[in-house]
């Protein structure tokens, strides 16, 4: 059961920064609920993955490519383009808190008149996971169309 409100509660509150940036990004008001399920769907999946102690990569490829296929749906289903729905999905997935270590790491690193070991090894894990997230993210979100849209047989 906590589980389920963990997922619920991580789908409601990845929802709102999704339906934000679509709006930044001028996706007609029609779309914006679209944008919010995809949101809430991929962080979700992510989340559940994590759950199951996945590593954080993989389960945003797997998450990333969820909202690749659904978002073909919505793109069809509406005839629109489906990086309208998929790009402002894919914004709570963002590794801001690895990209943010791996930025004061640096600095603290700089700053010092000796190189920390410790710092090193926060910087280089920080700065790798950061990314292979985005990495995940964006071959995840490429692949299904790539499949879906292509002109020939895959073998």
């Amino acid at each position: 059961m906590d589980l389920l409100i963990k997922l619920l509660n991580d789908a409601l509150f990845s929802s709102i920064p999704a339906v934000g940036f679509a709006m930044v990004f001028n996706v007609p008001k029609r779309f914006l609920p679209y944008c919010a399920m995809a949101g809430a769907l991929g962080h979700s999946v992510r989340t559940l993955l994590l759950h199951f102690h996945m590593p954080i990569e993989w389960a945003t490829f797997i998450a990333a490519a969820i909202v690749g296929v659904m978002t073909i749906g919505f793109a069809k289903k509406h005839l629109a383009p489906p990086l309208m729905y998929a790009v402002a999905a894919i914004i709570p997935m963002i590794p801001g808190t690895y990209a943010y270590n791996t930025v004061i790491a640096l600095v603290q690193l700089t700053a010092q008149s000796e190189v920390s070991p410790e710092l090193t090894a926060e910087v280089i894990s920080n700065g790798l996971k950061t990314v292979f997230i985005l990495g995940a993210l964006s071959v995840g979100l490429a692949m299904p169309s790539l499949l879906y849209f292509r002109t020939r047989p895959v073998i």
